[in-house]
């Protein structure tokens, strides 16, 4: 099966600076991303000035796919660390997928797996308890490689502190 990223091959490239937005909430939909390398959030400004982070693309992933049928953006694409995105116009993504089925059953493919995580991390956070959560993330996952629970407490919704706690608990 032919990897759907291939079709951003000849695309222009965007160089963002950690904090620099890639477009904002209402601006009209134009373009399909795919990130190169670095880190983009799609975040939703709150009432309160703070931002709900709905999804963190990073090397390979599409980003703000959701908004491809869409008219406007529902949220900000916002750079978490310097970051390179190829942009290619949604028309011409499109006509790519309606030529090469093969790239759009590898485009589903992709988001599929994707919509599986989504789904498995809702389950865990609708868990009560840090030791649950800690519980259900390993049995899904294994433990993480070293260094890698800090990434852990922010996938299951807990603090780094109250991850670091239930750990030290479970070694004694």
């Amino acid at each position: 099966m032919s990897n759907w990223t291939h079709l951003f091959a000849q695309a222009p490239v965007h160089a963002l600076k950690e904090g620099a937005a890639l477009f904002r909430r209402d601006d009209p939909v134009r373009s399909m991303y795919l990130v190169q390398s670095g880190k983009v959030a799609l975040e939703r400004p709150m009432i309160d000035g703070t931002a709900l982070t709905l999804h963190l693309a990073k090397a390979g992933m599409a980003l703000a796919e959701a908004s491809l049928f869409a008219q406007t953006y529902h949220c900000d694409a916002v750079a978490r660390s310097d970051a390179r995105v190829a942009c290619l116009p949604r028309t011409a993504f499109l006509a790519s997928l309606k030529v090469m089925p093969e790239a759009a059953l590898s485009l589903i493919e992709t988001h599929a797996r994707e919509v599986q995580i989504q789904r498995t991390r809702i389950e865990i956070l609708r868990l009560r308890r840090v030791s649950d959560k800690v519980d259900a993330w390993i049995g899904i996952y294994g433990e993480p490689t070293k260094g890698g629970w800090a990434g852990v407490a922010d996938q299951i919704g807990v603090s780094q502190p109250a991850l670091y706690r239930e750990l030290a608990r479970r070694r004694r």
